[in-house]
């Protein structure tokens, strides 16, 4: 069933890249990234609220916290020209890293297939900067090396935190025990 779901957003990923690769939605599609941008990580804050999963709620704030003073330090910086000569804030794209951060978080913390359909919207916001021509391919991708760094850094898997493996032995006797706690 989640397979199924995971399946329908890439798809419907996929079918914006197409329909926004055809010229005429320039505007539609700047949105587009610009919704996802908040939305991405507002959900993905209020998932871990929804969990119980305080620990994670503070991970991730931390990981917020320091992408967008990495990204916007090096912006103000930097200083390169946007592709559509706009201003001075093009290296590199706050877009790309905020929601590479809310994706990559969701891969550390609870695992590669929930994060699928975050990667996506991740991919497809880093797109819809290339196309409205607020950002070049290393803008991009510095995005999202810092965004996924940012994460990397302060995210633990959640599992781990409520698993205990024990081993006792004495006299000949061992004993191997498991613990999950909900």
């Amino acid at each position: 069933m989640i397979l199924l779901k995971m399946k329908r957003v890439v798809l419907l990923v996929i079918l914006f890249f197409i329909y926004f690769n055809s010229g005429a939605q320039k505007k539609a599609l700047e949105t587009s990234g610009d919704v996802i941008l908040f939305t991405l990580p507002v959900a993905t804050l209020t998932t871990t609220f929804i969990v119980g999963d305080g620990d994670g709620s503070w991970q991730f704030i931390k990981g917020l916290l320091l992408n967008e003073a990495m990204t916007y330090g090096l912006k103000l910086t930097v200083n390169k020209t946007r592709p559509d000569g706009s201003n001075e804030n093009s290296f590199p794209s706050g877009h790309t890293s905020t929601t590479f951060q809310s994706a990559s978080f969701v891969h550390f913390r609870y695992g590669f297939k929930y994060s699928i359909p975050a990667y996506a919207l991740a991919g497809f916001t880093a797109f819809t900067r290339l196309k409205s021509n607020k950002h070049d391919g290393w803008d991009v991708i510095a995005g999202a090396i810092i965004g996924v760094g940012s994460s990397y850094l302060f995210t633990t898997p959640y599992l781990q935190e409520h698993m205990e493996l024990t081993y006792s032995g004495s006299n000949g006797d061992h004993l191997i025990g498991f613990t999950f706690t909900f």
